[in-house]
């Protein structure tokens, strides 16, 4: 028996993959604060395993618990720029009836930052009758595909993300307050970091892509270069055969490892309430396949 397999027999988490390349809902464990530390370890490994995990009727959890749970995988950190929900400390209010809330194209959570967070979590308060899907891709496996003409040249490239991305582009059926609103909160103040197209993952010490639409520029490469190069690795990264899409209840609870891939909300529920909350974890600074750290350029951490 593994030792993944040990952990997991003690504590009674049953992990049924939903594909075999990403995803996988765990059954057999009611999330909280009062997790003891096998739990947490056998999630952890698991995760780490499928980089997404789904947890269905959750349904106990409140803003509160969902914080405590947080806790029990790391240190929470709040959103650099969006404020918390009200009475929470690090609750992200995910609300898609407004734009903010529909982040309906590719990213890897909070790029713009030196420091991402290593784990995401999203709990489902009120989910569309039809559409709000959720998806999520494994940049570890995109890597992996590379040809190995591709890997080398991904292994030297580093790229400048920002929140002072085209959003107007990555959201093109965005009404003009959404915009209005994107610019008074989510870059009232505007970060830039230098991060590797391949960091290390420091647990698995997989090599993953690190991409997605907070992408600026490739450093050293014109502004058309870039977008031909990023455009060449986010369609390795979003192949189907590397994602996982998963259609919401109320009561489910999603949790990713951020250093690992990207996801997009699908905005294809019209006008009908979607609401998810977000906490995150704090990650450490991404470092390269030649062991150098991500720059932060511009903002807080600069």
């Amino acid at each position: 028996m593994s030792a993944q397999a040990a952990v997991l027999e003690r504590t009674a988490l049953d992990i049924r993959p939903v594909t075999a390349r990403i995803g996988a809902e765990a059954q057999g464990i009611t999330l909280s604060g009062q997790l003891d530390s096998a739990q947490v370890a056998a999630i952890r490994q698991a995760l780490v395993r499928h980089k997404v995990l789904f947890f269905r009727g959750q349904h106990h959890l409140d803003e509160a618990g969902q914080e405590a749970f947080g806790r029990l995988l790391g240190e929470l950190v709040p959103h650099p720029t969006v404020p918390s929900l009200s009475g929470t400390s690090f609750i992200l209010d995910i609300d898609g009836s407004h734009g903010g809330g529909r982040a309906s194209s590719w990213h890897t959570d909070v790029t713009f930052v030196d420091a991402p967070p290593e784990i995401s979590i999203l709990r489902g308060v009120v989910v569309p009758d039809a559409g709000g899907d959720t998806v999520w891709a494994n940049t570890a496996i995109a890597y992996a595909d590379l040809p190995p003409i591709l890997r080398e040249l991904a292994d030297k490239l580093w790229a400048v993300h920002s929140n002072d991305y085209d959003y107007a582009a990555s959201r093109p059926n965005a009404r003009p307050e959404d915009l209005r609103r994107h610019n008074e909160i989510f870059t009232k103040t505007v970060y830039e970091t230098e991060h590797p197209l391949v960091r290390v993952h420091p647990e698995s010490g997989e090599r993953t892509l690190v991409l997605g639409h907070f992408f600026k520029r490739f450093i050293g490469l014109n502004a058309a270069d870039s977008r031909r190069l990023f455009e060449l690795f986010q369609a390795h990264i979003t192949r189907h055969e590397n994602t996982v899409r998963w259609r919401w209840a109320p009561g489910d609870v999603a949790i990713w490892d951020n250093r690992a891939t990207q996801h997009r909300a699908v905005d294809d529920y019209g006008d009908q309430p979607r609401i998810v909350r977000r906490v995150t974890i704090k990650g450490p600074v991404p470092v390269s396949v030649d062991g150098r750290h991500s720059i932060a350029r511009r903002g807080a951490q600069a």
